[in-house]
């Protein structure tokens, strides 16, 4: 397990991965030299990745400065770098078509939504979640019937609520194509299809029959909050303070990092 200049470790194999496709990258547009090689490039990627980039005491400076320092590089230079990196793996991170594949050969899949939080004023309406009271992006996240981690949607503003998020990506109708059932919580009732939600109602108004569909239900969804564990283990998505347009980017390669690290 490498450890970078500042301490937080990172995966061996996610390095390997990460390397070699940055070296591929710089054969390709034929570069010659740079600061960093194409391994410290990759580290310095994955320690922002899995570190963050918390501000500073004073509230002032470049994100980037202390990994910058710590690399021995500037600041323009480490956010150049990790921009290039962080395309290098989200252009690699598999599309809803090649996890409905992937996730049709599985007993059933798991749907649930997450709320990435960003650094936003009140006005910001859009990405303020009623639900979370905070603002953030919304991702929609597709696990296999372990909780492992299968797909991530891109990033919508937190405004939007969890069924026309999944409907906007196409997930429902993705799933449906490949006839895989998808169990998710009473936010994405309604959606029909291959989707299995929870018996509508309050508790005590259920039947008998009904309350043991949900508590057999909650069991079976509750995996996914592993998949979620998975996904916000990076640290830089648990509080994101970069330009809401780079969020998908990121969340793509996150998601690539892990497939390649799982080798699954």
């Amino acid at each position: 397990m490498p450890v970078h200049p500042s301490g937080v470790d990172v995966s061996s194999s996610a390095l390997r991965f990460l390397s070699a496709k940055l070296r591929q990258r710089r054969r390709e547009l034929g570069t010659r030299w740079r600061r960093l090689s194409a391994g410290r490039q990759a580290l310095l990627t994955l320690a922002h990745l899995r570190n963050g980039h918390p501000p500073p005491a004073s509230g002032r400076g470049h994100p980037h400065a202390r990994l910058a320092a710590g690399f021995g590089i500037g600041t323009t230079t480490a956010y150049r770098y990790i921009t290039e990196a962080v395309e290098v793996l989200a252009a690699l991170a598999p599309t809803l078509a090649d996890a409905a594949r992937a996730a049709s050969s599985k007993a059933f899949v798991l749907l649930d939504g997450t709320l990435l939080p960003i650094d936003r004023i009140a006005a910001d309406r859009p990405f303020h979640s009623g639900k979370h009271k905070r603002h953030g992006m919304n991702v929609q996240v597709l696990a296999d019937p372990f909780g492992r981690l299968l797909w991530v949607s891109p990033a919508l503003p937190g405004a939007v609520h969890d069924v026309r998020a999944a409907r906007e990506h196409g997930i429902i109708d993705a799933l449906a194509e490949v006839g895989i059932t998808c169990w998710a919580d009473k936010g994405y009732r309604g959606v029909g299809r291959t989707v299995r939600t929870p018996c509508w109602g309050r508790w005590e108004t259920l039947s008998t029959g009904q309350q043991a569909v949900n508590r057999s239900h909650a069991k079976i969804r509750a995996l996914v909050e592993q998949a979620m564990a998975t996904l916000k283990s990076w640290r830089l998505l648990r509080r994101l303070r970069c330009s809401t347009t780079r969020i998908t980017g990121l969340v793509q390669a996150v998601l690539t990092l892990h497939l390649a690290s799982s080798e699954r």
